[in-house]
């Protein structure tokens, strides 16, 4: 499976961000080519509708591929899988700071922060997890269980998840019960701080 000397030049007109792969149409024509994500350079999120150079290749099965994609100019703005992490670990350190805060007043014990942290640490992994999953089409998580973990106050966690391995994140009916389990987290919060403040003193 040797890729060719030279690489041809082609559009990613399909791009399957949850899956990791799309398809390269080629600039000369014909078929388009199958194209997974490790095939892209690691320092920049595939997006379609870019200019690309690849390499073709034959799988085992004796199907074309590209491989080596290399972009060509800057083309579309490419949302990176870093590029809302600043944004997300703002709000996740924020809301701890709240937290923090509300110990420090004796309105909630210092568990309750322990407890976030505890569930955050498991919906980041679960995202990992389930974001590798869909890229080798191994069995994924139910997002009834990411919810779940989201509402029990693995939020913060999620949604720097969400941004860091760009998952779950243009799904919008996801994103909409996502949303909705966060604000029925600090609700219940809130209702916790103020009808049922706990002093230490």
């Amino acid at each position: 499976m040797n890729a060719n000397a030279s690489r041809a030049p082609g559009v990613l007109t399909d791009w399957n961000d949850e899956r990791g792969f799309g398809f390269i149409t080629p600039a000369a024509g014909g078929s388009r080519v199958f194209v997974h994500v490790s095939a892209f350079p690691q320092r920049r999120r595939p997006v379609a509708g870019c200019e690309v150079k690849y390499a073709l290749i034959r799988d085992d099965r004796n199907q074309a591929r590209a491989s080596e994609v290399r972009y060509v100019g800057s083309g579309p703005a490419s949302r990176s899988g870093s590029s809302e992490v600043p944004l997300a670990l703002a709000i996740a350190t924020l809301f701890f700071g709240v937290l923090a805060l509300l110990v420090a007043l004796d309105q909630l014990p210092i568990a309750v922060i322990a407890l976030y942290a505890a569930f955050s640490l498991i919906a980041f992994t679960t995202y990992g997890s389930d974001k590798s999953a869909a890229q080798q089409g191994k069995w994924r998580t139910p997002e009834s269980t990411l919810h779940t973990i989201a509402v029990a106050g693995g939020w913060p966690g999620a949604l720097l998840a969400q941004e860091f391995f760009r998952h779950k994140t243009t799904k919008q009916p996801f994103r909409t019960i996502f949303w909705c389990t966060v604000a029925v987290n600090c609700a219940a919060l809130a209702w916790l701080v103020q009808a049922a403040p706990i002093t230490l003193s």
